[in-house]
């Protein structure tokens, strides 16, 4: 099988996963992978859940398309990402509800939405912007996420959602599930908040698993 070939199957294999637990719904989300030759994306108001290998946006380095449906409208967001860190080799956008809900919290630090609460959380994610509420597809959220893309691997868009990139798809879609899943604790944890891991503690983790935060 082609690089390719691998990751349009991917790409649908873990778009119908996020669809059916829960990570999107509907037409909302896109995921796209960097190509030799280009990219490829999820088409325009396209269901996670039903996609096809053959019917996937691809786009030369220029993104020009050249063949599939017509490409998601935030691939100008996606593409300039990939400008920004030549290390990303995919990217998830999901609609995910407990941190589409976590980005309309009036008292959410916009600065890092969530605290380290869970060693994972620090290993797979990291620190998490959130990104001023813009309109979808919006060509002035790319220099919003671009501001923050060099430190991060994934960022909130205000009510909206995350958008997690890694060296892969598959990678991308563990931080993101990650990210959700701390989301969730945090936000059943809000009345009684738990103090988050100490600089020691991160620190043990960075050294012992080789990762930054």
């Amino acid at each position: 099988m082609s690089p390719e070939s691998r990751a349009r199957e991917d790409i649908c294999r873990i778009g119908e996963s996020l669809y059916r637990r829960g990570y999107t719904v509907g037409s909302a989300g896109n995921i796209s992978a960097r190509l030799d030759d280009g990219f490829l994306i999820t088409p325009t108001d396209a269901c996670l859940g039903f996609l096809d290998p053959a019917g996937l946006a691809k786009l030369d380095g220029d993104g020009r398309q050249v063949s599939g449906a017509r490409a998601s409208k935030t691939i100008v967001l996606h593409r300039a990402v990939y400008t920004a860190r030549p290390d990303a080799g995919g990217m998830v956008h999901t609609h995910s509800t407990h941190l589409v809900a976590l980005s309309m919290l009036p008292d959410v630090n916009r600065d890092d939405v969530l605290p380290p609460i869970t060693p994972y959380f620090v290993m797979k994610v990291g620190h998490v912007p959130l990104i001023p509420y813009r309109r979808p597809g919006a060509p002035e959220v790319a220099d919003l996420v671009l501001a923050h893309a060099g430190r991060v691997r994934a960022v909130l868009l205000e009510r909206l959602g995350p958008l997690v990139w890694h060296d892969s798809v598959a990678a991308a879609c563990y931080a993101l599930e990650e990210l959700e899943e701390t989301a969730r604790l945090w936000l059943m944890l809000r009345a009684t908040p738990p103090a988050p891991l100490g600089k020691a503690e991160i620190d043990d983790i960075c050294r012992t698993f080789n990762v930054a935060y």
